[in-house]
């Protein structure tokens, strides 16, 4: 179920990271780009590459949110932990259901 779950945030953010990175640079020139004054001394591919990257972490963050959101209180609370190994706590919590 994890691997499931990290495949709805990764690969979602990917195709936009795609995409915000062709709308991006479809404007922007990377050899015009400057920091605090002073020009890029990167290549083009590595601002590519840096870019897609950021816009990839921005917009995983962004779909995490949105799985971390859909969870049902079920999932948010249930008790991961087998029934005969739960700690005495875990045990008498009424809500704490199997894994």
């Amino acid at each position: 179920m994890k691997a499931k779950r990290w495949m709805w945030i990764m690969w979602p953010a990917f195709l936009m990271a795609a995409v915000l990175e062709m709308l991006v640079f479809a404007f922007v020139d990377p050899s015009e780009m400057h920091w605090q004054g002073q020009s890029l001394s990167l290549s083009r591919e590595a601002i590519y590459t840096g870019a897609f990257f950021i816009f990839w972490m921005a917009t995983m963050l962004s779909s995490a949110l949105t799985t971390l959101l859909a969870m049902s209180p079920f999932e948010v609370n249930r008790c991961p932990v087998p029934e005969q190994d739960r700690p005495r706590e875990c045990a008498k919590n009424a809500t704490c259901d199997r894994a």
